[in-house]
């Protein structure tokens, strides 16, 4: 079976959660050039988790960091669908539970696409918490 230009083979087991590791990391060091505090990684509760959590200026960003191994970012949606967007917006809400200091803060949700360790694109308020 070909492969579609651009698109990679599935990855699987190891190096899948490998590439989850390096994309996060190339996120968050993306995050922090631009003068973001990395206030939690992988930020979990039974409902659901936050890949990065990030602080700067009064601004709480909820960020979703996905591998993408095609190009365009047309299928986003299709990849963080109601229900990931949904498990991320309960999730920050734990978050902000157990971190009152921050419950004055503006909260965005934003989405960083990565690809072989490198950050791609960004986007900023990708997604609301009013779903």
């Amino acid at each position: 079976m070909r492969e579609a230009p651009g698109s990679a083979a599935p990855r699987s087991g190891p190096d899948r959660a490998r590439a989850g590791r390096e994309g996060e990391a190339a996120a968050a060091a993306l995050l922090e050039a631009e003068g973001w505090a990395i206030l939690a990684r992988n930020f979990r509760w039974p409902g659901g988790e936050v890949d990065i959590v990030a602080a700067r200026e009064g601004i709480l960003a909820f960020v979703e960091v996905k591998n993408w191994s095609g190009l365009g970012s047309e299928a986003l949606g299709e990849a963080i669908g109601p229900a990931k967007r949904r498990r991320i917006v309960e999730t920050s809400k734990i978050f902000l539970a157990r971190h009152r200091e921050y419950s004055s803060w503006h909260v965005r949700y934003d989405v960083i696409l990565v690809r072989d360790g490198r950050a791609l694109e960004r986007y900023e308020a990708a997604f609301t918490g009013d779903l």
